[in-house]
């Protein structure tokens, strides 16, 4: 993967179309994560940014690509921490006072459980992997919503597992389907607030999450294979898609599933 900006984001940047919009991304891990190919794309459009990073192990991997990015935010964020999610936006509050972009980038499934089958899965296991991975989302949703009162975007990443049965993708996929439900349900709710919610669905991706699925070097060589554009997809990809997501380009878009993935996701 190019972890360089392509000559695509760099033209796309000269608009500058998200000067002046506050974006939060949670979820970046290292320079090959989705969620930091996002920020560095709404970063070159002209957003300020606020990321986060899961603890002091990943702190390390994380800092200096929040300084590369000028973040004007940085901040502890484990979703399973009582408090830390609201700690993050109270922050956001009282530097900036409201937000227009809010990026959700994070899933987890504890190893045994996501290896292993769905009929096999355990309780806890199914039960953390549902709340770091989708109800998080929700509860970003209502965070986010006092700080957008003139409108604003959430983001949540998803995969095609959601919809097909993907082999080895296991528990994720009824986790990942119920995230782009609650995308859904959001968009309904907060419409009305001129907030709009949609999923991202990329394509297999070489990521530190994916690595952890079974045989995931198979399903890279089979995605280029079978997908109509033949090759696969980079977070630069993924995030001019978000970034339109974001921009009054779509302002009428809403609740949507978007595939970023080559066309792999039409294939039978």
């Amino acid at each position: 993967m190019n972890d360089q900006p392509s000559e695509l984001t760099k033209i796309a940047a000269q608009s500058k179309i998200l000067h002046g919009k506050r974006a939060l991304v949670i979820g970046i891990a290292n320079e090959h994560s989705i969620a930091y190919g996002c920020a560095r794309v709404f970063r070159q459009l002209g957003a300020e940014l606020a990321v986060t990073y899961l603890n002091e192990k990943a702190k390390p991997y994380v800092e200096p690509l929040a300084k590369e990015l000028g973040a004007s935010i940085f901040a502890p964020c484990d979703v399973s921490q009582a408090g830390q999610l609201e700690a993050v936006f109270e922050r956001i509050r009282e530097s900036w006072g409201s937000l227009d972009i809010a990026l959700h980038s994070i899933a987890f499934a504890p190893k045994q459980d996501l290896q292993g089958r769905l009929v096999d899965s355990s309780d806890e296991g199914f039960k953390v992997a549902m709340d770091i991975s989708c109800h998080s989302f929700v509860r970003m949703a209502r965070l986010a919503e006092p700080l957008m009162p003139e409108g604003g975007t959430l983001l949540a990443m998803s995969y095609h597992g959601a919809n097909k049965v993907v082999p080895n993708y296991n528990m994720m996929g009824p986790v990942k389907a119920a995230l782009e439900s609650v995308v859904r349900y959001l968009a309904y709710e907060l419409g009305a607030k001129h907030i709009r919610v949609h999923a991202v669905s990329p394509g297999p991706l070489k990521t530190r999450a994916a690595s952890g699925l079974k045989d995931f070097d198979v399903l890279l060589t089979e995605a280029i294979e079978r997908a109509p554009i033949g090759e696969l997809v980079d977070i630069d990809d993924v995030g001019l898609t978000a970034a339109y997501l974001t921009t009054p380009f779509a302002r009428r878009l809403t609740g949507t599933t978007t595939y970023v993935d080559g066309g792999l996701s039409i294939m039978a």
